[in-house]
Order: C-alpha cells, then structure tokens, then sequence
C-alpha cells in the first residue's frame, strides 16, 4: 500500500463521516412489512414474537460450565459475529457455527438449543430438530458438490472422532420482534450437553446505494441454503472462509427470460453491458480490465474462454476501499468497460464499468459482494443493505423498499436511475 492510496483513504473517511453514522443506525427502523411476506428462504428458522428472550424473564441465567465431567471434547466456535439486517418485513442473523469433535469417540448430535441472552438472562428462542440439523450440517472432508446432491450427515448426525461440520444458520425475525444483544448455543449430544460461549449480535450494517441501474433485477444466488455462495466455505492463505456468505448474483429477467435471440451470443442477453455503479463513496484499490467473455452456458454444454486460475476466477473486476474498512467486490465485467483504476476515487453513483460474463460466468450477470478484505476469497463476506428499490411482492403489487437486502431468486428488483443520493420516499404500495 503506498503512502498516496493512505493519505487518500484517510481523507476519504474523513470526508465520510456522517455515511458511517447513518450506517451504525441503520438498523434502527425496518421498512414496513409486505402486505404479503416473501417466502422464508431456504434453511431459514422462523422467529415469532412470542419466543423471543424477555429481559425481565426470572428464567435461570446460563451455566456456561460443561453439563458433565471430564467435560465434553466438542469445540463451538463462530468464523463471524452475525449482524442484523433487514430483508422483505423480517430481520435476518446468518452465521455458522463450526463444530470440531476432538475425541476419538464419535459424537451423536441431538439437537441445537439457540438461547437469546440480554442482561445475563437467557430465554430460548428457537430448537433446531434433528431433521432440520440434517439440511443445515455440512461435513468437512466431503466433496462439496457430493454434498450438495445428499446434504446430511448421515442418518443420526454422527460426528466421527477427530472430524467436524459447520452448521449453516439463519434466524428470521419477525419484523416486530426485539432481537437479544447475545446469542449462545446449546449442543446437545447423545451422552450431554455443551454450551458455546456467547456470541454478541451486531447492528452496524452499513447502507449502500444500489450496484447498478434500471429494472428487471433479480438477486440470484442470495444467502440461501441452495446457493453455491452461502455453503462455499474456501481455504484460501491458510483460512477458512466464506467470502460469499452475502454475495448476490444480479441478472436481468424479461417475460422470465434473461436473453432474446441467439442464446451463445452474450449480447443477447439483457444484463449484458448495463451500468455498474459505486455504491458508495471510496478509494479503488484493484481493477482488471483484460479477460475475454466466456460463450455462455446453453444445453449443448459450456466451455470457459480461459482455464480457472485464482487470478481469472472473477474475470474483470474492480474492488473499492470504503470508509468503514470494508470492501465492495464487482466481479465478471464486459471486458474493456472498466473505467476506474488503483488509487483513482470514486463517488456514489459514478460509473465503473459494465455487466459481462468473464472469469467464472456462465451468463452475463454482476457478482457482487462486501468482504473485510479486498480479495474475492481470502475474505469474510458481510452484510449490507440498500437504501432504497422497488420489490415486486408476491401479491403482485410493487413496494418501496428502504434499507434492506433484497435477495431471493424470484425477487423482481427495480433500481431506477437516481444513485446520488438516498431517496427521500416512503414505503408505499402500488399496482403492477
């Protein structure tokens, strides 16, 4: 890093001030709830009102200590600390637990107790069931697409000795429910329990404008069970990560079509070449403009231009410093579009480049994602919200939406075209 990308990068977090203390609050109101909710997402637990933790419960505080003894050689840990964020008239934590058997017993896994903890009282909010845990659980050491095609343990949730899983959560609040400050996670196995140390819910999900323009998105690919991104948990520089926890694969749809004519022709497809913007303020600090288009994908079979490497994986692509340390990754771009290079700033709404489908692309669409680093991999994926789009809801009616995360892959997304400044609308209803 030279001293001219940090002289810029202080300037610019000075400049943003007032943009992270938006984004430290942004949590504070949800948009108002759909007439008509959108479906919970796969691998998504519903939380109601009436189980969530009441702080003035006289339920008894949590015995942190092991339930027997010699206690139970099960590690539970967390690669991140969940933040709350707001999606369709629901709060959402998405996180995973990593659990490590140390023994050389196996281990038979019951059930997961998630416990809200405010103030040192603990309530139970939800119970994952053992059939649950077989959808949720993915073992290390397995093959991921093997594991995708059969997701489960195996028929009684047996950790062998020396082995682990990673349990891949997501807790839906109702949008009226006060989410705990704490959550912490009973384990409870065939011959115990093990409670995990507590894990601290965060409310510092920063607010961006939109990635791109116009109408007819849809956010592909979100954090849902059956999505590549959120179970692509990838050893990258000594580390397990999942950089992709929150990554949305933006395509365009017309008539339920993402192309008109030849189908081997990337311009025939309507995400190709549309605007990529800057969703905010920042500082480039990586930029590739120089792999060519893949033919995309059709039923006679796809064949990538270039063999993968970890420097072609995400094609052209141009990743941006924000203010709050954090990094918005655009990945697969129309070669020779990009129009940002290291150490240029960009403001909200400029123009960086183009929707292509270079790197690992079967059709034209814009990867994007928010990581803690400016790597497409060697980093841990974030959420984040925009502050304001159209949703097509399941009634068929149009909202406006304000600070949430639109993701679903039937979810219609109408941006517009204003992208330097948030939108002073409210959250109405219209008709198609």
């Amino acid at each position: 890093m030279s001293i001219n990308y940090k002289e810029k990068l202080l300037t610019l977090k000075i400049a943003t001030v007032l943009g992270s203390i938006l984004a430290s609050i942004s949590m504070t109101a949800l948009s108002a709830e759909p007439q008509v909710l959108p479906t919970l997402p796969n691998g998504c637990v519903d939380i109601a009102p009436t189980s969530l933790p009441n702080t003035s419960s006289t339920d008894a505080k949590i015995n942190m200590s092991a339930s027997v003894f010699p206690p139970l050689a099960l590690q539970v840990r967390s690669f991140v600390e969940p933040s709350v964020f707001a999606s369709g008239g629901r709060h959402f934590l998405i996180y995973e637990l990593d659990l490590q058997n140390y023994a050389e017993a196996p281990m038979n896994l019951q059930k997961i107790e998630i416990l809200g903890l405010d103030q040192g009282t603990a309530k139970t909010i939800t119970t994952l069931d053992s059939q649950q845990l077989n959808a949720m659980l993915r073992p290390t050491g397995v093959d991921y697409w093997q594991y995708h095609a059969h997701p489960h343990v195996d028929a009684n949730r047996q950790l062998q000795g020396g082995r682990s899983a990673i349990a891949f959560l997501c807790l839906a609040f109702n949008a009226r429910a006060v989410i705990p400050t704490s959550l912490v996670h009973r384990v409870v196995l065939e011959d115990g329990v093990v409670d995990a140390p507590a894990l601290a819910v965060h409310r510092d999900v920063p607010v961006f404008g939109p990635p791109l323009m116009g109408a007819d998105w849809v956010a592909r690919n979100g954090p849902h069970l059956d999505s590549h991104h959120r179970m692509g948990m990838v050893v990258f520089d000594g580390l397990a990560q999942n950089a992709r926890r929150f990554a949305i694969d933006w395509r365009k749809f017309k008539n339920g079509q993402q192309y008109e004519g030849d189908a081997r022709d990337v311009h025939s497809y309507f995400a190709y070449g549309e605007k990529i913007v800057a969703v905010a303020d920042g500082v480039v600090v990586k930029s590739v403009d120089q792999f060519p288009d893949n033919i995309p994908k059709t039923k006679e079979g796809f064949d990538l231009a270039l063999p993968l490497t970890r420097e072609n994986l995400g094609g052209n692509f141009v990743i941006i410093a924000l203010a709050n340390g954090q990094f918005a990754q655009y990945f697969h771009m129309r070669p020779g579009s990009v129009r940002v290079k290291p150490g240029d700033r960009v403001k909200r709404g400029q123009l960086i480049g183009q929707v292509g489908n270079s790197g690992d692309s079967r059709w034209p669409h814009l990867h994007f994602q928010l990581g803690n680093k400016p790597d497409m991999f060697a980093t841990e994926g974030l959420p984040f919200v925009i502050d304001h789009f159209r949703m097509k809801d399941l009634d068929g009616t149009w909202s406006e939406r304000r600070s949430e995360l639109p993701w679903g892959d039937e979810t219609v997304i109408d941006f517009g075209d204003d992208h330097l400044k948030p939108s002073a609308k409210t959250n109405t209803k219209t008709k198609k």
